[in-house]
């Protein structure tokens, strides 16, 4: 196809295809969400990210009970369910969505300067709230991605807020500018900021699997990957993906498991294969505690309010 300096827009019958030279997104009516990220014909994607609310609770949380208390969170981080599609065009709003027949009246020719689709995903709690993930992309192809959460009277605190997204296979490594080593909001004073490179994806050997690998106000991030699930892809060369803030730092954890995984072991050789890469970019983080372990909660500073709204933003470039 001829590529022009505008993004080039497939109207597909169940899906949104948005592609510039470099990037190419698929955004999926039907299973809510961005299903394919490919920059320069590598895939990013293994699951559509979603938001995600747990993280894996520590010895801590355990102690104090907090596990059982947020335990509504857990549910909602595996199983909250995309419950309306928001899609914009340039000035053209979509309602309804451009699906089949509908669709039939474009061509292969269309094109746009900016597109804008919202996901609303409604939480499997009681009371039940929306998370809304929002993606931006411009013409040059990146993509500004703003999740908003709506606070809820009556919910337990917050475990994490982001957005989780798991990439097809491991990554070599990953570096980043921001805190120095493993970092939470509770457990950061004594971090300096700077460039850090972190080779594979460790995790640390606690005895029971817990939380961990948080990185606390970071400017910048790179991950690097070497191999895809591709099988004609002969390419073992290093490919990367860059996600920068945008107007406030934000906080991540590189890992081979979910939460779930992490949380499913009651011993490190419980936990399964390391095969995947999951992102988690987070808006709020609750602290760790470690005042003790044996009924202390987190400092009030350090807890995450449902009942309040709140929303981050970060960049795919």
């Amino acid at each position: 196809m001829d590529y022009t300096n505008k993004l080039h827009i497939i109207y597909g019958d169940a899906a949104l295809g948005v592609q510039t030279k470099k990037f190419q997104y698929i955004f999926s009516y039907e299973k809510g969400g961005l299903e394919s990220l490919k920059i320069n014909n590598k895939e990013w994607l293994y699951r559509i990210p979603t938001p995600t609310f747990w993280r894996a609770t520590t010895d801590n949380d355990r102690g104090n009970g907090f596990s059982v208390k947020a335990a509504q969170w857990l549910g909602a981080d595996m199983f909250s369910q995309c419950s309306k599609i928001h899609l914009t065009v340039d000035d053209q709003k979509f309602d309804p969505l451009p699906i089949a027949p509908f669709n039939n009246q474009f061509s292969n020719h269309e094109y746009a300067n900016l597109v804008k689709i919202s996901f609303d995903y409604k939480t499997t709690t009681t009371p039940a709230t929306i998370c809304t993930i929002t993606y931006v992309i411009d013409s040059s192809g990146h993509a500004t991605i703003k999740m908003r959460y709506m606070g809820k009277e009556g919910l337990p605190s917050l475990p994490v807020l982001g957005m989780r997204f798991i990439m097809p296979t491991m990554a070599t490594g990953f570096e980043y500018y921001g805190l120095s080593s493993e970092t939470y909001p509770d457990r950061k004073a004594g971090a300096k900021k700077g460039v850090f490179h972190v080779k594979g994806l460790p995790v640390t050997k606690y005895l029971v699997p817990q939380e961990n690998g948080m990185h606390m106000d970071t400017d910048k991030l790179i991950i690097t990957r070497n191999t895809s699930l591709n099988n004609a892809d002969r390419d073992t060369n290093d490919f990367q993906l860059e996600i920068n803030k945008t107007d406030k730092p934000l906080n991540f954890s590189c890992l081979p498991y979910t939460a779930e995984e992490l949380e499913n072991a009651t011993h490190i050789e419980e936990l399964p294969l390391a095969r995947r890469t999951v992102l988690v970019i987070a808006g709020k983080v609750r602290g760790v505690g470690g005042i003790d372990s044996w009924g202390t909660d987190v400092e009030e500073k350090y807890r995450i309010d449902s009942s309040k709204n709140f929303e981050f933003s970060f960049k795919l470039s």
